[in-house]
């Protein structure tokens, strides 16, 4: 028998909502999200119950959040926003009788495992499903690098996090090897999340500049995204191109590591720069293994389209959990 649960999706900025309906293990429906800024609430509850006076006031007794960090402790806090969570309050606060708690890319894992194949773009490799049994590789660039896999034995699956995004830059060009003598500056060791995220932006633009003894502009890396993605500046849309190489590499680096028959793509940024990853140099690098170039051309990579893969990830994660 169906039934409905709050799912909630909460970063730094926005924190999402929307009612989903699961029955036996599965997502069957998302309803349309509510997204709230953390700034405008003092707090988790204060959103919930905003977001519970939207919905006329009564809201299903189970929920399922997906959080932008660890999910483990006495107390959950956030690091782009001052609020807390205490689990063993959840239950008191929110009023409700059920509660799942997953990492926000633990909850993309899961959105990979059940959404249609209508939400996967190919991106590159043969233009088929992602495999129904073994690994599958996500990786997913954002404020950091989100790595997780997902294995699958026909209709049972298994999703794991990690911290692949914190494994050692490896540059394969004298470019790359420019960035990573900045980098070094700054650290001791780099790890390829300092060049494929968000933030990273910066530092491929500024050595871009650099490289080409131009003053070097200060810009943050939502300036630069945009100013590349708009056509403003032909540097920053270089930069975007190193960005794509770079995350090509990474990925099918990840792909080896994990024994992947297939990859997906995750996150805003990704979506974002949907176009640039299939024009530029991505899919290349991707498949430059050496001695397993045929094994990586012969793998899928996807990208994810669902327009709200957190939540629908955490309200699997609740059905999967409680089925």
């Amino acid at each position: 028998m169906s039934e409905q649960i709050v799912t909630v999706d909460i970063g730094g900025t926005h924190a999402r909502f929307a009612i989903a309906e699961i029955e036996g293990g599965r997502v069957l429906t998302l309803g349309e999200a509510t997204t709230l800024h953390t700034k405008d609430h003092a707090s988790f509850q204060t959103a919930w119950q905003d977001f519970e006076r939207q919905q006329g006031g009564t809201l299903p007794r189970a929920v399922a959040i997906a959080i932008a960090g660890p999910t483990r402790g006495e107390i959950i806090r956030f690091t782009n926003n001052p609020w807390i969570i205490r689990p063993a309050l959840i239950n008191e606060k929110l009023g409700v009788d059920r509660y799942a708690l997953v990492n926000d890319f633990e909850a993309v894992g899961h959105a990979v495992a059940q959404a249609d194949e209508s939400y996967f773009e190919r991106l590159t490799g043969p233009d088929e499903p992602l495999p129904a049994t073994g690994t599958v590789t996500i990786i997913g660039p954002g404020t950091g690098l989100g790595v997780a896999h997902v294995w699958r034995d026909g209709a049972d699956y298994r999703v794991q996090a990690t911290e692949g995004g914190h494994i050692d830059f490896a540059p394969l060009d004298s470019i790359e090897d420019a960035i990573l003598a900045r980098l070094r500056k700054r650290h001791r060791r780099v790890s390829i999340e300092r060049i494929v995220s968000g933030p990273g932006i910066v530092d491929i633009y500024e050595t871009l500049a650099a490289l080409e003894g131009r003053a070097i502009p200060r810009l943050d890396d939502k300036a630069i995204w945009t100013n590349a993605l708009s056509g403003e500046d032909s540097l920053a849309a270089a930069a975007v191109d190193r960005f794509c190489l770079s995350l090509g590499s990474v990925a099918g680096d990840l792909a080896l590591a994990q024994g992947a028959g297939g990859v997906v793509v995750a996150g805003g940024l990704g979506l974002r720069i949907r176009d640039s990853l299939v024009r530029s140099g991505f899919p290349e690098r991707f498949i430059e293994k050496g001695r397993f170039e045929g094994f990586m051309s012969a793998l899928p990579v996807k990208l994810i389209t669902h327009p709200q893969p957190g939540l629908f990830g955490a309200a699997a994660a609740f059905a999967r959990q409680y089925a």
